[in-house]
């Protein structure tokens, strides 16, 4: 059993003892959505690493924020509260972030790896990228730094 799947269980636990419905909610999703990866990708008796269960934690958390976006818009500020509250939850499964200067030094080192001379060659440079950040960096970052400094 992965680290993350342990560590959500174990939360799941306390939030039952401590009867705390707004936590259980979200780790019942979370977990849900965990299981439901790991049966996607290779059947009911899957077990998921460490990073499938971070790609499926990325997700949810994109999701959270698109949801705070579209609530916000719509003028329901009770909803789009909610949402932030189980968004800073679920953050708390990720790794630490990097700062913009380790993104950018870590950028530099890909686009040399890659031998990146122009923006035709983006993408090869975003999946070195993104294999050096190991999931402490946003993508969406990320792409920002490649396009600025690539030619």
């Amino acid at each position: 059993m992965s680290l993350l799947v342990a560590k959500i269980d174990a939360d799941l636990k306390a939030a039952m003892i401590a009867r705390d419905a707004e936590k259980l909610s979200v780790l019942r999703m979370l977990k849900s959505a965990v299981k439901y990866a790991a049966i996607e990708k290779g059947g009911a008796d899957s077990v998921p690493s460490d990073l499938e269960v971070l790609a499926v934690v990325r997700k949810e958390v994109k999701k959270h924020e698109d949801s705070i976006t579209s609530f916000t818009e719509a003028g329901r500020l009770e909803l789009a509260e909610k949402e932030k509250k189980e968004l800073d939850f679920l953050r708390s499964f990720l790794p630490a972030q990097l700062t913009p200067e380790k993104m950018e030094a870590l950028v530099k080192e890909a686009i040399a790896e890659v031998g990146a001379t122009s923006k035709a060659q983006m993408g090869s440079v975003m999946k070195a990228a993104q294999a050096k950040a190991a999931g402490q960096a946003d993508g969406k970052t990320l792409s920002q730094i490649v396009q600025r400094m690539l030619p």
